[in-house]
């Protein structure tokens, strides 16, 4: 049977903008570090994979001796996890306050999947508590349950190496031509197509603009027949799936076919 990956941050909800950001901001106020990332500095930390690699860009020599962090790596590291733990009970907080809302489609697409006999998977570099807490937002917890979860540190390499993904069809035994990825980055979609899937995108909040070359189908979201506002946007489609006012099973199962031709 077909199967469907989904990564997680800005794939299942906005959660980059609404949920990492401020729990990022709000872990180096308690641990006493003269850091507050704006929104536009966190537009440019979404670009390198992983939570503790966003942190450990700070790390420079003068942000060091000026903070007292420790020299040694190992120490470093240490410290670097103690804030990422941190991060992540706060981020968790923030999910399971219900203040980000799921992307517009997710549920629905993934149920009528669930339906058809799809495999179902959330692949994702972000930390495995995180993610499921995002995941039963999105799709509720009956259906969250029918997902297997691909998180964390599991890889040595995080996107846009397609490491998640290779170790995701490793467990799964999946078939690359039954398989499509639904990623929002162009991170996502060279670790998706580095791992010979095919790739939909949905842009979110900080992925607007970058090139999505080599993508399957481009659109502002997998969309839902209401609200008016929640319709799909087509970005691009060089398999001609058009698929609106909303993605449908159907399409996926179109980008499929076309793909393996």
């Amino acid at each position: 049977m077909p199967a469907l990956l989904f990564d997680c941050d800005g794939v299942l909800a906005d959660t980059e903008r609404y949920g990492h950001l401020p729990a990022f901001n709000q872990t180096f106020q308690e641990f006493g570090l003269p850091v507050r990332w704006s929104d536009s500095d966190y537009a440019e930390k979404v670009k390198v994979g992983g939570g503790k690699e966003r942190m450990k860009t700070l790390l420079t020599p003068d942000f060091i001796a000026a903070t007292g962090l420790p020299s040694d790596a190992d120490a470093l590291d240490e410290q670097v996890a103690r804030w990422h733990r941190r991060k992540t009970e706060i981020y968790t907080g923030i999910i399971e306050g219900g203040t980000v809302p799921p992307r517009p489609g997710v549920r629905r697409i993934a149920a009528e999947a669930d339906a058809a006999g799809w495999t179902l998977a959330v692949a994702s570099t972000s930390a495995e508590p995180s993610v499921r807490s995002v995941l039963e937002l999105a799709a509720g917890p009956e259906l969250a349950r029918r997902f297997s979860v691909f998180a964390g540190d599991i890889v040595p390499h995080k996107k846009p190496a397609p490491d998640i993904y290779l170790y995701a069809a490793d467990r799964l035994g999946l078939d690359p031509a039954g398989t499509l990825v639904i990623e929002d980055s162009r991170n996502g979609l060279l670790a998706a197509r580095g791992a010979g899937f095919g790739c939909t995108v949905t842009t979110s909040a900080y992925t607007a603009r970058e090139d999505f070359t080599g993508a399957w189908l481009v659109v502002s979201s997998l969309g839902d027949p209401e609200p008016e506002e929640a319709t799909t946007k087509v970005l691009s489609d060089p398999f001609g799936a058009d698929p609106r006012p909303f993605v449908r099973l159907a399409d996926l199962e179109f980008l499929l076919a076309a793909g393996a031709t």
